[in-house]
């Protein structure tokens, strides 16, 4: 492959697409255009000479080359390939603003610190590049991305998916198709083997000799093109085989066959060489002080290096640099177990216990004959580092070896639990069930029999948020009531929201109301009783015995968290007390806890809870007719979810477009939902996609339509899904107007269940309102009246514009033309504002039935700009920094001010202050 066609010092015969396909992401992003490409291929196809060539030409136009390689062996250690590739840019993390500041540096082991949100590391890693790339172009360059930990590959996917408008390249190389699933998407460049007239060049380099005609057609054919194995296969044919012909295609897969030939090379190297290349496959830190340390312990002299260098397998130079990753797993597959516990032995003994104590404990473990308490303890205190720098699969793979080093049985099943819980919170769900089958081969106590229970119910809630979990975890719970029963309240209220997710699609007798029964016989806590306490206690009996019972204690629950918990009791259950408030009509709370909600995600970095957090506030504002800020909520959730890959389902989309009477947009929304959390069991949404139907057909006027939605909603999980009760108030109304009145009396009934037992201005003006649906003469003008003066002394707005709208339409029916127009025009006007434009179009008609002329609103520039353009404009209209809203964003501040340039075009301005 050093035969040039590329021009000097370009190393590639051929290659002209590859070389085309580099060159114009560099000449983007010298431009001022974030570029990305993912080089994908077989091994020995290319792909780290298609990098040498992307690092020379960045290197000739000026840029920044930064550049990491993925190691096989360091696949557990959190973040290690992302500190690789970041650590010359360090001198810019005092430019991050501080929380990304802080995630940075504790991942990377600088400072001590709470576990960073693996995403939160992200967009610190995003904002650094960024930072960097504003001396000049900054080229980040990744070879072997599939070997890379799994922290720094989705930390580094994060950022490559965020990048805009900075002057970053950044290029992976990895085996594919499919090399890794975190790189999905992102731009590709598939590199394929060499033409048959390069590759019989090639060839012909590599054997200097005559080859016969048959024999190099036939190597040609069979690799492909691949230029490594060009290189490498002849190496093990002799002079008969080459020059007559007798040379048998060998069957095994290409890559296994060129490391066959890098084994066949090592095996005919010296002895000693073959203990020190050993010993460099050993480490992937690459280190040469480190190396001559551990062969000078096993007596390996220091000439022992060069038949290695002189083969080609290896260079040492400022570090270690195998001429191929094949070559390091190949000389280290071909090693005995014993060389190879040698080998690690003398690389503990030569690593610093101080500076690195982490990868010393990691090759004692590898040194191990059998099991050792004394490693294994060693192990566990590793793992402790990692998790407390947010090394899950790091602190994981710890664990794992120290359980498997484990001699005591007890021990080894309480280690093998811990790294099963920590593989449960890395995402590595096979590992984590073989980890648990490990525990339960010895003899466990009540409390590690109910761990396990609890492991397995909170790995298929991981997995799938379905119909699995909530039984495994009303199993777990009940089995650590005994033993631990704080631990069983906190797994009751988990099996409760596991069970709330599923819905009507959870399996017999782990429904919500199955699973509030069974928290309502737990054990009493016995200290005073804390927020998530009460809150268990209040939903058990809200769900199970109905409203009156639970309105109680959800209102000291909801206290409690008004004045006593903590930021990490508010991060794990202000979800659920976000719903006790919907559950008790009580819309300031509801608007308190939600507001927190964002801000504690956002200020913790929480990245992975934001989605939930951002549906619940999205949620409240559409109830307030905010339609604007809940847009910008709606786009910031998909962004988050994007961002985060959470499977959690669109609620907010299905909202928005209900309120805003998009037909079309709902219905594809719907039907797609729908399909998808049925196969995995997220039931929760479908009672909400049902009602949102009702709410759309109720604002256009078809009232047929709202009312079969409205039956299917009210009808889904009644007393328990907030969407059953909402799914009431649709119902009353669809049936009212289609004549439906014992339908709509019927759910009247039930409707008056709940608002009449909350007791708040929210629920009984949308009780009055509902029953004035329903009623006549002068009772319906007093109820109506009554609708309108609670509910104007809420916060939601939406409910009191639609009860202008519905008295509006009655006075109207009794012909008194002059009052409806007034509660009409009220309507119309407040309806446009919120953008409930189906409603809004609703009244319109009305108004002109009135004989009222009605203007059409001039058209907003605002509806030029894209969604994201708005958002940005609105957080900058709000005094937000570019540094700020990049936070919130999970962009650069350099693409923010990208984007408000086309805000500024757009709107015909030309600063921040003419946003206001």
């Amino acid at each position: 492959m050093s035969i040039s066609r590329g021009g000097p010092g370009t190393g590639l015969l051929d290659r002209r697409v590859e070389r085309g396909a580099v060159d114009r992401m560099l000449d983007r992003a010298r431009a001022g255009n974030s570029a990305v490409l993912v080089v994908r291929g077989e091994p020995g196809i290319g792909k780290t000479v298609v990098l040498d060539y992307a690092v020379s030409r960045a290197s000739a136009s000026d840029f920044r080359v930064v550049r990491a390689w993925g190691v096989e062996s360091e696949m557990e250690l959190a973040f290690a390939g992302l500190h690789q590739l970041c650590v010359p840019l360090l001198g810019r993390l005092e430019q991050l603003p501080r929380p990304q500041r802080d995630a940075l540096a504790v991942a990377f082991g600088i400072r001590e610190g709470q576990v960073p949100d693996r995403f939160l590391v992200g967009l610190a890693v995003l904002s650094l590049l960024a930072a960097t790339a504003e001396d000049q172009p900054l080229a980040c360059v990744v070879d072997d991305a599939q070997w890379l930990d799994r922290s720094s590959v989705q930390c580094l996917a994060f950022a490559a998916r965020r990048l805009l408008a900075e002057p970053i390249a950044l290029i992976f190389a990895v085996r594919g198709p499919g090399g890794d699933p975190e790189l999905a998407g992102l731009p590709g460049l598939t590199v394929t083997g060499l033409d048959s007239a390069d590759a019989r060049t090639l060839l012909a380099s590599a054997v200097g000799g005559r080859v016969d005609g048959e024999v190099r057609d036939r190597i040609v054919a069979e690799t492909r093109g691949n230029p490594l194995a060009l290189l490498q296969l002849p190496r093990g044919l002799g002079p008969a085989e080459l020059a007559g012909g007798y040379w048998l295609p060998d069957p095994r897969p290409l890559a296994s066959r060129i490391e066959s030939s890098f084994h066949r090379q090592f095996e005919s190297l010296p002895r000693q060489t073959q203990r020190l290349l050993l010993t460099a496959a050993a480490d992937p830190t690459g280190a040469m002080t480190l190396l001559w340390r551990a062969g000078e312990l096993q007596g390996i002299p220091a000439d022992a290096a060069v038949p290695a260098q002189a083969a080609g397998l290896v260079e040492l130079g400022a570090r270690v640099h195998f001429g191929h990753p094949l070559v390091r797993s190949a000389v280290y597959q071909a090693a005995s177990a014993g060389d190879r516990r040698e080998a690690h032995r003398a690389l503990a003994e030569a690593t610093d216990p101080e500076a690195d104590p982490d990868r010393r404990a990691w090759h004692r473990a590898h040194a191990a004959v059998g099991p050792d308490a004394e490693v294994a303890a060693e192990l566990e205190r590793s793992a402790g580092r990692a998790q407390a720098r947010g090394g899950l699969a790091a602190a994981a793979a710890f664990l794992e070896r120290a359980a498997v080093l484990t001699p005591d049985p007890a021990q080894r099943a309480d280690r093998a639990l811990a790294a099963a819980q920590a593989k449960v919170q890395a995402g590595a769900f096979e590992a984590a069930v073989q980890l648990l089958g490990m525990a339960e081969t010895a003899p466990l106590d009540e409390l590690q029999r109910a761990r396990v229970d609890l492991l397995r119910a909170q790995l298929a809630f991981a997995a799938n948020r379905g119909s699995d979990a909530p039984p495994l975890l009303l199993r777990a719970a009940k089995r650590l009531e005994p033993v631990d029963a704080d631990l069983a309240r906190d797994t009751y209220l988990d099996a409760l929201n596991a069970a709330l997710f599923a819905g009507g699609l959870a399996v017999p007798g782990a429904g919500p109301q199955e699973a509030a029964a069974a928290a309502r016989a737990a054990p009493r806590p016995s200290h005073p009783p804390r927020a998530s306490d009460l809150l268990l206690d209040g939903l058990a009996a809200n769900f199970s015995e109905g409203y009156a019972a639970g309105l109680p204690l959800l209102r000291r629950a909801l206290s409690a968290f008004d004045r006593e918990t903590s930021a990490a009791e508010d991060l794990r259950w202000l979800f659920l007390a976000c719903t006790a408030a919907i559950h008790q009509r009580d819309d300031a709370r509801w608007d308190t806890l939600s507001r927190r909600h964002v801000r504690l995600t956002r200020e913790a970095g929480a990245l992975s809870e934001i989605p939930i957090a951002l549906t619940q506030r999205a949620y409240w504002l559409f109830f307030a007719g905010e339609l604007a800020a809940a847009a910008s909520l709606v786009e910031e959730l998909q962004v988050a979810t994007e961002a985060t890959g959470s499977r959690l389902a669109p609620y907010g989309a299905l909202g928005l477009a209900a309120f805003r009477g998009r037909e079309a947009e709902l219905s594809d929304l719907a039907t797609t939902t729908k399909d998808e959390v049925v196969q995995r069991g997220e039931g929760l949404v479908i009672g909400l996609t049902d009602w949102a139907t009702a709410v759309l057909h109720n604002g256009l006027g078809h009232y047929q339509n709202a009312m079969a939605a409205a039956e299917k909603a009210s009808a889904y999980l009644y007393n328990v899904s907030s969407t059953a009760i909402w799914g009431l108030v649709e119902l009353v109304e669809a049936a009212a107007r289609t004549g439906s009145l014992e339908i709509g009396t019927d759910a009247m009934r039930r409707l008056l269940e709940s608002t009449s037992a909350s007791g708040s201005d929210w629920a009984l003006g949308v009780e009055a309102r509902s029953r004035a649906l329903l009623s006549d003469g002068k009772t319906a003008d007093r109820l109506y009246r009554e609708a309108i003066e609670r509910l104007g002394r809420t916060r939601m707005g939406a409910e009191l514009a639609r009860a202008h709208l519905v008295y509006g339409e009655w006075l109207r029916r009794e012909n008194r033309r002059v009052d409806a127009r007034e509660q009409l025009r009220v309507a119309h006007e407040m309806l446009t504002e919120m953008g409930m434009e189906g409603f809004a179009d609703r009244a319109r008609r009305e108004l002109l039935a009135t004989g009222e002329t009605v203007r059409k609103r001039a058209p907003d520039t605002l509806t030029d700009l894209t969604a994201q353009e708005a958002q940005i404009a609105k957080l900058a209209r709000s005094g937000r920094t570019n540094q700020e809203i990049g936070g919130q964003l999970f962009i650069s501040p350099r693409t923010v001010e990208w984007h408000l340039g086309n805000v500024f075009a757009k709107l015909g301005i030309t600063s921040r202050k003419d946003l206001r």
